[in-house]
């Protein structure tokens, strides 16, 4: 099994403003980014059950081989800065792929 975060330069998420959040992976090694992209190994369906959410959630999982990485967006479950929100940036919702692993 290869572990996310040991192929991985960087691993983040980010708001795409107040109703979805953005994730990124940026692969250290070109070859890796395409083994992962060319076998699909994160698909909408794959990221939702990963984070718990339906898979209507997921807005899109795009490959953008200039610089390597997978980015993931997601409707966002409450809006940023809306009452009972927890994390108004959105910086700390990539926790799960960290340790996500795959073969």
């Amino acid at each position: 099994m290869i572990k996310l975060m040991d192929v991985a330069e960087v691993i983040r998420s980010k708001n795409s403003g107040p109703y979805e959040l953005t994730f990124d992976i940026m692969f250290k090694d070109a070859a890796v980014f395409e083994d992962f992209v060319t076998r699909d190994i994160m698909t909408p369906a794959v990221f939702a059950q990963l984070y718990g959410i339906d898979e209507a959630q997921v807005q899109s999982v795009i490959a953008f081989a200039p610089s390597k990485a997978v980015k993931i967006t997601i409707l966002r479950p409450i809006s940023s800065g809306a009452l009972g929100e927890k994390d108004v940036y959105g910086a700390q919702q990539h926790g799960p792929l960290l340790n996500f692993e795959y073969a």
